[in-house]
Parts: C-alpha cells; sequence; structure tokens
C-alpha cells in the first residue's frame, strides 16, 4: 500500500543567524515572557508562506518565544514543519485535497469565509487557497466567530472527507476550527510590564514590534509611524495618510491585527460597507474595528456619491441607516493613497487633497478626517529599514489595543494645558482623538509628564491643522483659524504649524487665486525659483528673484531644521554666508565613518561651485578620531584632499587629540560663524544607487532634526 501523500516542504529552510539579544531585548524578554518573538524571524518565513504576519507569529509565539538559540532554532523547525504539513498553498490546493481523501481528516491552515444559504437556510464556508467551497458548518462556529461572514478569517481548520449518499452534499466537513489569534490578555500585568520602560524604550519596543528598527528613525519619525496604530484603540478615529508609493502605507492594516481589514478603495460599495438593505446584512463596520482603504487615491476612481454621503454620516455620528432604522458602528476608517507631487507643488499650485477621486475631494467629508498623516515625511521601506530585535507577538499588541478601545484620554491635557485659540468642534474632536489614541498607546496608563503630553498634544493639533488648513482652500466658507495652546503653570501661548508651513511660507495659507498668482509671475526666461533664506522664525523660505537683481546680503540669525522635512541643502543653508570667503575652518569631531565623509566631499562640491575661474578658496577641517575607525577615515580623507588638489577648494585636515571638543561650526574669514548643532549629518540614511534621487539631490533626503545659528565672527 502506497504512503498517503503529503505536502512538499518549503523549498528553502530558513535558518536564523544566531545572535545575542540587545539590553532592550533583554528588557522585553525579561518583562513579557512568552509574549515576545524575534521580529526576523517571521520575514525569514514569509520568503516561502504567504500569510499575514499575525498568522506565522501566532505560530513562532507558541514555539520560539525565548532568546535561547537552541530552543529557536528547535522552535523554527517546527513552525516551517506546521507550515509544510498544514498551510495550504494555491497551487498544492489539490494534493492537500488528495492528502484529506486519503487519510480521511487532515488540519489545514487556511483562510474560512461563510456564506448563508438562504433558500436552505444553512451556512456554507468557502476554503480561500483550498478552492472548496458550499461546505457544510454548524451555526455554533457562526456565532462564536462572526467575522467568518464579513471578509473571513484564518483558521486551523480540522476537515474530514466522507462521499456522501446524496449526490448533492459535499464530502467536505469541517469538524473543528480554532481562529489563529491570542485567546486572552492580561491588561493589567500589561500596564504594570509598561511602567519598567521609559518613554523611548516603549516607543523602540512597538517599533521593533511593527518590524522596524527604531536606530533608523528619529522621534518625529517614530510618531508618524506609531499614528498608524490609532484607528486599532480609537473607537470612530478616522485617519488619512497620502504620500509616495514605497513607503509602507498600508503595511499595518494588511499585517499586523486579526481586527483591521484591508481593501482596495475601487471595491467598496455600500452593502458591503455598510447594510444591504436586500438582505439586512450588516457590512464590515459591523464586524471589523479598523478598516483600510488601500489605493484610496486616483481621479479615474469610480465613486458612488451616495456612499461618500453615508460615509459622511457615519464618520460624523458613527450611524447609518438600514430603511428607517438607524444602526450604529465603532469601525474606525483609514485612506491610505499615493501623491505624485511635491509638497512644495501642491501647497503652491493646489491642495494636499489634489490626489483624491473628485467626489471624495468634499468639504463636508474631509471634515470628517480627524488627522492628516503626512506620507511624504515616512523613509521609503528598504532592507536596513527591519528589525532583527524582538517585539510583541503582533496578535498580541493587537489584543492590547482592541482592550485599549474602552478607555478615553480625550481630556488628559487638560491637566497641564488650555486651548487658547477658537476652534472648531470637530478640529477639537480630530486633536483630541489622535492624543487620546497617542496617550493609550505609549502611556497607557495615563501616566505622563507634563512635557511628554505636550509633545502629544501638539503633535495631534499639527495633524487636524493640516486637515483644516487645506479644506480653507477648498471652501471658503469655512472659518480660519489658528491652533494655539497654553501652559496652565504659565509661560507664553505656543501656535502649532505644520512643518510644511515653516518651510515653505510663500505658499502656505489660502490658496492663492488664479490672477494673484499671474501677477506674482514676470513672463519669459527672467524669473527663476531661487532658494533663499528667510532667517527668522520662518526659515527656508523660497521666494521668486529676478536674474538681474542683487541677492540680499546674509544676516544672522538662527535656522530650524524640522525632522522629517525635505527640500534642504548645504547650499540652501550655507552658501550665502560662505559666499566671497578665502578661508573656511570646519570644526566636527565627527567626521569618521564613510557617510560622514561623504556629507563633507558634497560640502566641498558645493563651495568649489561658489568660488569664480581664477580664485580659490582654503578649506581646512579640524575632526577627532577613534580606534575602531581611525584607519578607514584616514584613507578616506586623503582621498578627498587628493581629489581637490589643482581644483579651486584647496582642502587639508587635521585631527585634534584634545577632551571635550563637541561644538560643531564653520567659520570663514569674511567674518561670519555658523554654528551647527548635528555637524555636517543632517540627513538621514537613504538608497544609494546609480539611480537613486537621493543620491543625487540633497533636497530629496529626509532630514534630521537641526538647528543652525549664523554669527558675526
Amino acid at each position: 500500500m502506497s504512503e498517503n501523500p503529503e505536502p512538499p516542504a518549503t523549498e528553502e529552510i530558513f535558518v536564523p543567524e544566531s545572535r545575542p539579544p540587545g539590553p532592550l531585548d533583554e528588557k522585553i524578554l525579561a518583562h513579557f515572557p512568552g509574549l515576545v518573538v524575534r521580529k526576523d524571524l517571521t520575514n525569514g518565513l514569509k520568503q516561502n508562506a504567504v500569510v499575514p504576519t499575525y498568522v506565522l507569529e501566532y505560530l513562532l509565539g507558541q514555539h520560539c518565544a525565548t532568546d535561547d538559540a537552541e530552543v529557536v532554532k528547535a522552535g523554527l523547525e517546527s513552525v516551517q514543519k506546521i507550515l509544510a504539513k498544514h498551510y495550504v498553498h494555491r497551487n498544492q490546493a489539490e494534493l492537500v485535497k488528495s492528502t484529506i481523501k486519503e487519510k480521511g481528516r487532515h488540519k489545514v491552515i487556511d483562510k474560512l469565509a461563510v456564506e448563508l444559504n438562504e433558500k436552505g437556510g444553512f451556512y456554507e464556508a468557502v476554503f480561500t487557497n483550498l478552492g472548496i467551497k458550499k461546505v457544510p458548518i454548524s451555526d455554533d462556529f457562526v456565532r462564536r466567530y462572526p467575522k467568518l461572514l464579513v471578509g473571513g478569517i484564518w483558521c486551523i481548520i480540522d476537515v474530514t472527507y466522507e462521499v456522501a449518499d446524496d449526490p448533492k452534499a459535499s464530502p467536505w466537513q469541517i469538524d473543528s476550527l480554532k481562529p489563529i489569534q491570542v485567546a486572552s490578555v492580561d491588561h493589567e500585568a500589561y500596564i504594570k510590564a509598561r511602567a519598567q520602560f521609559t518613554t523611548e524604550e516603549w516607543m523602540d519596543v512597538l517599533m521593533q514590534s511593527m518590524g522596524f528598527n527604531p536606530e533608523m528613525f528619529g522621534r518625529r519619525a517614530k510618531l508618524l509611524t506609531l499614528i498608524r496604530l490609532i484607528p486599532y484603540c480609537e473607537r470612530n478615529y478616522n485617519l488619512l495618510e497620502l504620500g509616495p508609493k514605497g513607503t509602507g502605507k498600508s503595511h499595518i492594516y494588511a499585517e499586523f491585527s486579526p481586527h483591521g481589514m484591508l481593501i482596495s478603495g475601487s471595491e467598496v460599495t455600500t452593502p458591503k460597507l455598510f447594510v444591504s438593505n436586500s438582505s439586512g446584512k450588516i457590512g464590515l463596520v459591523g464586524y471589523w474595528d479598523c478598516i483600510c482603504f488601500d489605493e484610496f487615491a486616483g481621479k479615474d476612481k469610480k465613486v458612488d456619491k451616495a456612499l461618500v454621503d453615508i460615509m459622511k454620516n457615519y464618520m460624523a455620528n458613527r450611524t447609518f441607516s438600514r430603511g428607517i432604522e438607524q444602526l450604529t458602528a465603532e469601525a474606525s476608517m483609514v485612506f491610505m493613497g499615493n501623491t505624485r507631487k511635491s509638497v512644495a507643488y501642491m501647497l503652491k499650485h493646489s491642495h494636499f487633497f489634489e490626489p483624491l477621486p473628485d467626489k471624495y475631494i468634499d468639504s463636508a467629508f474631509l471634515d470628517r478626517i480627524h488627522a492628516y498623516n503626512p506620507g511624504w515625511e515616512v523613509a521609503p521601506v528598504r532592507h536596513e529599514l527591519f528589525t532583527d530585535g524582538y517585539g510583541f507577538i503582533v496578535d498580541y499588541i493587537a489584543e492590547v489595543l482592541k482592550h485599549l478601545r474602552t478607555e478615553d484620554f480625550t481630556g488628559a491635557y487638560k491637566k497641564h494645558f488650555e486651548i487658547v485659540s477658537e476652534v472648531s468642534t470637530r478640529d477639537q474632536t480630530g486633536f483630541e482623538k489622535t492624543f487620546s489614541g497617542l496617550m493609550k498607546i505609549l502611556y497607557p496608563d495615563g501616566q505622563a509628564t507634563a512635557q511628554e503630553i505636550e509633545e502629544l498634544l501638539a503633535f495631534s493639533m499639527e495633524a487636524r491643522r493640516r486637515v483644516r488648513e487645506h479644506i480653507l482652500r477648498i471652501d471658503d466658507t469655512f472659518k480660519r483659524h489658528d491652533f494655539v495652546y497654553r501652559p496652565l503653570a504659565g509661560g507664553a501661548p505656543v501656535t502649532v504649524l505644520t512643518p510644511e508651513e515653516l518651510q515653505y511660507p510663500t505658499f502656505a495659507g489660502p490658496r492663492p487665486k488664479a490672477s494673484e498668482e499671474s501677477a506674482h509671475q514676470t513672463a519669459g526666461s527672467h524669473t527663476v525659483e531661487t532658494p533663499t533664506l528667510d532667517l527668522g522664525a520662518t526659515a527656508g523660505a523660497t521666494q521668486s528673484t529676478r536674474l538681474d537683481s542683487t541677492p540680499p546680503p546674509p544676516q544672522p540669525g538662527h535656522v530650524v531644521v524640522p525632522e522629517n522635512t525635505k527640500g534642504w541643502s548645504y547650499r540652501r543653508l550655507f552658501a550665502q554666508h560662505l559666499q566671497g570667503a578665502s578661508q573656511i575652518k570646519i570644526r566636527d569631531p565627527y567626521v569618521r565613518h564613510f557617510f560622514q565623509s561623504r556629507n563633507l566631499m558634497e560640502l566641498l562640491e558645493m563651495i568649489h561651485d561658489l568660488v569664480p575661474d581664477g580664485d580659490e578658496v582654503q578649506v581646512h577641517l579640524v575632526t577627532q578620531s577613534d580606534p575602531e575607525t581611525c584607519v578607514r577615515q584616514e584613507e578616506h580623507l586623503n582621498q578627498i584632499t587628493v581629489a581637490f588638489t589643482g581644483s579651486r577648494v584647496a582642502f587639508t585636515w587635521e585631527l585634534d587629540h584634545g577632551l571635550g571638543f563637541h561644538a560643531r561650526s564653520l567659520t570663514t574669514d569674511s567674518g561670519w560663524k555658523i554654528s551647527l548643532d548635528r555637524g555636517l549629518d543632517i540627513f538621514q540614511r537613504f538608497e544609494s544607487g546609480p539611480f537613486s534621487l537621493e543620491q543625487a539631490l540633497q533636497e530629496a533626503r529626509l532630514t534630521r532634526g537641526t538647528e543652525i545659528t549664523y554669527l558675526r565672527a
């Protein structure tokens, strides 16, 4: 008798590289035993099994939730065997069906959806990957797991096969099923363990739980990423994020939680989303905590205006109607889409909602959006952004976030701050819900300092201000007002502005009328867009300047380069003050690594462009070294010296071996000292290569937050 056929094992066995856990990893393992997993294990397994992250980590959590290398290796082998034996690949469906027939019974891991057979009055299941349909399923399973009826859920299913006497009856039977999710969460234990971490550590724990390497993100970038979790922990929260392709906007909603549903924006219908008037069947909003509309932008999308009207009412009041009956739901709405234009272009010529289908560019609909997350500030996904550290099993943190939906922190800021500007009810609801969500994520016990609360309040008000400012560009009936708060303990009121308003003050504010735009333009090629520096509060404005005009003289002042912004370059920041100098001294103790030497090279290239033919400028670098980098540092700096030999820049360098050398600056013989709090290291790491715009243009890179002061020497 031949052996029963088995699904073949995965083609390549993933063997993790043994690595000791870092200090944060050890802390996570100590306070959340059995609830964390190494994230690179998930990424390695996903190469061979196209299943959601929470499915893989459910299995990894049962077998690999430890830092013991041998246990991890053995557990990983067990998970791979389970996937090889029970996970259904679409191209192996017939082989799996044969296995069930020959054995009579077999467990499979598949996504199961259920439909009601209206004529027969019973439920039938559909196996997504296995491809079998009309499989009878017990009413008891449907009552216990109602999400089977709306989109389906991943399960471990015990399937039997027996040919029935009735040829119309299905030979397939579901003997048992178990949704792949954590059974329960001890919320009090979670709160207690959270108290053992600093805010920075906790941010890093959450970033690693989302699969990202926190070392590659600044604090603002972390907040921009964590805001994507709010729809899971805040009821009826409406989030919009538009940005370039490849920034991982939809990753969290496709992979992170069994309580979220990702659907294409073009697949939305009223019955699917809300209710079918013919059958009375409640749609997605009745069963899911978060519904994300992917690929929401696009002028070519067909949009039902009636659906837009229903969504407006639901997003504002949590209600929708079925005939004369009013129904309520708690699902949060997330809208994700791609932008093709630069931030400056949209500010100058249109608005930030411009990529959306025309029927959604409706001020009443957009006013229901609680926060606009600037996707253009998020770095494109690349290999080094992913972590190999430990993070929560995503299903565990998903259950924690679901529990937090019952909490309310909207008024937690009122102990320390008051809103002193006139704001609309929707504006206040918007930033308060964002604030509440971030408090739940970062401070679930509600214990945060006034400084920590201020950070979240300002960030939340900024996210709502972005909505308000760009509604004003499409509907001038909306009232303009500022977003201002004041500390109750005393101090000056703080006006919250968005980074793009600070970066492009010339284009900020109401969109200019066509007649106003033309009045500011000069015909032909006599006008160019020239970057100039305004060294007051609004640094880095772009203004139109005559070719034959004399540029304004450089002035003392202070510039704040916001974190996660684009459009900045050494030319924009330094050219005015270095122009005309014949000697420039650079003091920066951290020109040690390759990327720091590359920054220096780019500064020297910019200086070279400023020097007229026949002239020369002497540039001298004073830096420091360490035993780990000294050899490569010397090699790089000597190569730069050779590269500029005979050019308009005479470059020299020396090492300062003294202690306490931290201040970084540029000093010229023309009377300027430019103080640099980060030195030349103002750009985040970026994808390099012959076709990388970031490598070719500094303005295309995301910045690290920095401050620059211009002084008369």
